[in-house]
């Protein structure tokens, strides 16, 4: 699991924010976001600065790509 802050998370993404690299991003119960990659990779990414409301932004944007979100 990666800890970071939402603006540097905001960069690393950015790039791969696309329905052909990520097949899927899951929010857990404990607000940890694991993005599952097509090559059969994943990440886990913890951000340690962000509000709720900003992670539903960010949520709401990926899914906004054509990226599929599962919560729990």
């Amino acid at each position: 699991m990666e800890t970071c802050r939402l603006g540097d998370f905001l960069n690393v993404l950015e790039p791969w924010l696309d329905a052909d690299y990520i097949r899927k991003v899951f929010l857990d119960n404990q607000g940890r976001l694991v993005l599952f990659f097509s090559d059969g990779g994943e990440r886990v990414y913890r951000l340690d600065d962000c509000s709720q409301s900003q992670l539903q932004g960010i949520l709401k944007d990926i899914g906004n790509k054509g990226i599929p979100i599962e919560t729990q």
